[in-house]
């Protein structure tokens, strides 16, 4: 019996210490759940401050009420124009060598082959004018695309006290006068800027070098078409002379026989390529002259004009006296002499103004409507 009563003892209290240890157990696992909810809660209540808290940062740092598509879309592509425009940069040098190497390869080839072949066949007076004309050509090719080259555009001036600006430049933040923008490649303003031309002048087109660009597209335009024109019999003599040469058996031909061949088809068809791709591009600039704009006033004056379209106004370009004084002001002629002196020979003269403010220029004799009409 003590023994019976022992065991039953030893069980009930082993019960019951079972039985505590499971309530422990119980109670340590809800304060378990409750932590971790609290901790849980605590967390998505701190991701959502800094959420709202990024969102505020955010807009404070980027807020503009000027914003809009235009200029998301610009911050965009931003890094995109950073590369092009370092890139352009520096592959501007690499086509100014490029330009300048094959104008020299198609003079030493007018030299060498054509010259010589010239002066044994043409008659005297035929050799004068392609004496004349070449010699006077080249000499304005030259002269207009090395100053072109060296000759600033022109930029507003470093001291802003007495700098009149119609506008603000967003990326110099400085007074920006009428005519004048950005150029993202040179990093400055630029006065009565036309566009960057990293093709053939690794340069901005400007106030002060627009004049030597556009001749400089001209008389590389006449140049060429002189060549491709001077040279259209000798291109069809070589080409037939060319397809000659795979046939059986093989003409005899001498290494020099094969040089010319070869120099007055590459000569020809490099002279007509150029000629129509610069001509296009010669044509563009001339009608944009007679107009009195340059690149992008045209593309302003576009939009500009559609919206005075819509409000029944009509737009009127104050920068334009005419398409006959718009070409005497481009070209610096104010009296007849200078068609001769400043046109067709070479001259460093400057242009008219200063490029900050546009007065009316001395070969204008009359002023133009106001900007805007009804």
């Amino acid at each position: 019996m003590p023994s019976c009563r022992a065991s039953r003892r030893h069980g009930a209290a082993g019960m019951r210490s079972r039985q505590r240890a499971f309530a422990a157990g119980m109670r340590l696992l809800l304060k378990c759940l409750r932590l971790g909810r609290r901790r849980r809660f605590k967390l998505v209540r701190q991701a959502g401050q800094l959420w709202h808290y990024g969102r505020l940062c955010l807009r404070s740092l980027l807020y503009n009420s000027f914003t809009d598509g235009d200029v998301v879309l610009d911050s965009l592509f931003e890094p995109v124009y950073w590369l092009v425009d370092h890139v352009t940069r520096w592959f501007g040098v690499v086509f100014v060598a490029l330009v300048i190497g094959l104008t020299s390869s198609i003079v030493a080839i007018v030299y060498i082959c054509l010259l010589p072949l010239i002066l044994q066949t043409y008659t005297p007076a035929w050799i004068c004018w392609h004496l004349a004309y070449g010699h006077w050509n080249l000499i304005m090719i030259v002269f207009h695309y090395y100053m072109a080259i060296t000759t600033s555009p022109g930029h507003p001036p470093q001291a802003k006290d007495d700098l009149t600006g119609v506008s603000i430049c967003r990326k110099c933040i400085a007074p920006k006068p009428a005519r004048t923008h950005h150029c993202s490649i040179c990093n400055r303003c630029v006065l009565k800027m036309d566009h960057h031309c990293p093709a053939w002048l690794n340069n901005c087109v400007g106030h002060y070098n627009h004049r030597y660009f556009f001749s400089f597209c001209l008389f590389m335009t006449m140049g060429c078409i002189y060549c491709s024109i001077s040279g259209w019999e000798m291109f069809r003599d070589a080409y037939a002379a060319i397809e000659t040469y795979y046939q059986t058996p093989p003409p005899t031909f001498s290494f020099r026989q094969r040089a010319f061949h070869k120099s007055v088809v590459y000569l020809w068809v490099l002279c007509s390529s150029v000629a129509l791709a610069l001509g296009a591009l010669t044509l563009w600039h001339a009608a944009l002259i007679t107009r009195g704009e340059t690149s992008i006033e045209r593309h302003i004056n576009k939009k500009e004009r559609q919206r005075l379209q819509k409000k029944g106004k009509v737009f009127r370009n104050p920068y334009s006296y005419g398409s006959w004084d718009n070409w005497k002001v481009f070209l610096g002629v104010d009296v007849p002499r200078h068609w001769l002196t400043r046109v067709l020979l070479p001259s460093p003269h400057l242009p008219h103004g200063t490029g900050l403010s546009w007065d009316l220029p001395p070969c204008v004799s009359k002023h133009r409507t106001p900007l805007l009409a009804l």
